[in-house]
C-alpha cells in the first residue's frame, strides 16, 4: 500500500520566476473580479437561479492549472466560474452564460453550473453534490483506455467527500491506476456546516489510505504551494502510478451561494482570513517585498482585468436570449 504524503512545506517565491509570479496574479485577480461582478449582478436580478461564487479559494484553480497541459481535462462541481477562467474560457462567454443568453458557453440553458468546453477539455460544472467524481475517474479511464498520455483534475468539496460515489471511484481508480488527480477543495464549510461537526476524520487528505492511493495536504491559500504540489501529483499520474488525493486547505469568503447569508460563521473569522491570508494580496506583498514589482504595476494590471469583466458584462447584456426552439437542441446525441 502506498504510504500517504504528509504535509509539504510551500515552495518558496524566490523558486518560481517572476513572470510566473505575475501571471499567477493576474489569473487569481481576473476570477476575483470576475465573481464579485457576478455577485453585483445576481443582486440586481441580471443572473437568476443558484450562482456559487469561487472568492477567496483563486490560488487552488490557478496553480493547478499551470501543473497540467491543455490536452488534459478537468471536471469540478457547481462553484465553478473560477475553474473556466482559468482554464482559459472566455471570460464574455461565461457571463453570458451566467445571464441566460445565447452567446453562453451552453448558449443560455446551463447557467451558472452547467457550462462546458470540448475545446477546453472542460466537462463542468456539475450540479448533482459528488456526481463529478465518478465521471472524472471516467475521463482518466478514456485516457488509458486510449493510451493518451494525459490526466483529469477531478475537484469537489469537503462536504461531497463523505459522499459513497467518491469512495467507488477511489476503489476503481486505483485498482486500474488511472491516471487521475483527486483534488478535495476543502473550504470548512460545505453548505453551512464546519467540517469538524460533519466529518469523523478531518485529515481528508489521508481519505484514499485504505485503497492504496497517496494524500497531500497543500495550503490552498498560497498558489506557489499549489503549484509545487499541483506538479508532483500530476508527475505521479503521468508516471503510470495510478491516482492521488490532494486536499487544499482553503477558505470561501462568501456563502455557499448567493442565498446563503453565512451567519454559522463571525465576521471577525472572515476577516482575520482576508488579512493574514488572502492568496492574491499575499502574493502582491510578496512580489513587493522582494522589490520584484512596484504597486503601479498591481494597479494596472487591476485596470486590464476591470476592462476585461467590464467587456464582458456589455457582451452579455447586448448578446440575445435564446430562441425557444434551443429546448429541443442538445438533447439526444447518436453515437
Amino acid at each position: 500500500m502506498a504510504t500517504p504524503k504528509r504535509r509539504r512545506k510551500a515552495a518558496k517565491p524566490a523558486d518560481t520566476p517572476v513572470e510566473d509570479l505575475l501571471s499567477y496574479y493576474r489569473e487569481m485577480l481576473l476570477i476575483r473580479r470576475f465573481e464579485e461582478k457576478a455577485g453585483q449582478m445576481y443582486g440586481m436580478g441580471l443572473i437568476g437561479g443558484f450562482c456559487h461564487l469561487y472568492i477567496g479559494q483563486e490560488a487552488v484553480v490557478v496553480g493547478m492549472e499551470h501543473a497540467i497541459g491543455p490536452d488534459d481535462a478537468v471536471i469540478t462541481s457547481y462553484r465553478d466560474h473560477g475553474h473556466m477562467l482559468a482554464r482559459g474560457m472566455d471570460p464574455k462567454g461565461v457571463m453570458a452564460e451566467l445571464t441566460g443568453r445565447s452567446g453562453g458557453y451552453s448558449k443560455g440553458k446551463g447557467g451558472s453550473m452547467h457550462m462546458f468546453s470540448i475545446e477546453k477539455r472542460f466537462y463542468g460544472g456539475n450540479g448533482i453534490v459528488g456526481a463529478q467524481v465518478p465521471l472524472g475517474a471516467g475521463l482518466a479511464f478514456a485516457f488509458k483506455y486510449r493510451e493518451e498520455p494525459h490526466v483529469c483534475l477531478t475537484y469537489f468539496g469537503e462536504g461531497a467527500a463523505n459522499q459513497g460515489q467518491v469512495y467507488e471511484s477511489f476503489n476503481i481508480a486505483s485498482l486500474w491506476k488511472l491516471p487521475v488527480v483527486f483534488v478535495i477543495e476543502n473550504n470548512r464549510y460545505a453548505m453551512g456546516t464546519s467540517i469538524e461537526r460533519a466529518t469523523a476524520g478531518t485529515a481528508l487528505y489521508r481519505r484514499g489510505d485504505a485503497f492504496g492511493i497517496p494524500g497531500m495536504e497543500v495550503d490552498g491559500m498560497d498558489v506557489v504551494a499549489v503549484k509545487a504540489a499541483g506538479d508532483e501529483a500530476v508527475a505521479h499520474c503521468r508516471s503510470g502510478k495510478g491516482p492521488i488525493l490532494m486536499e487544499m486547505k482553503t477558505y470561501r469568503y462568501r456563502g455557499h451561494s448567493m442565498s446563503d447569508p453565512a451567519k454559522y460563521r463571525t465576521r471577525d473569522e472572515v476577516q482575520d482570513v482576508r488579512a493574514r491570508r488572502d492568496p492574491i494580496d499575499q502574493l502582491r506583498l510578496r512580489l513587493i517585498d522582494n522589490k520584484d514589482a512596484e504597486e503601479s504595476v498591481f494597479k494596472e494590471i487591476d485596470r486590464e482585468i476591470k476592462a476585461i469583466v467590464a467587456e464582458a458584462v456589455e457582451f452579455a447584456q447586448n448578446s440575445p436570449e435564446p430562441d425557444p426552439s434551443e429546448l429541443y437542441t442538445d438533447v439526444l446525441v447518436d453515437a
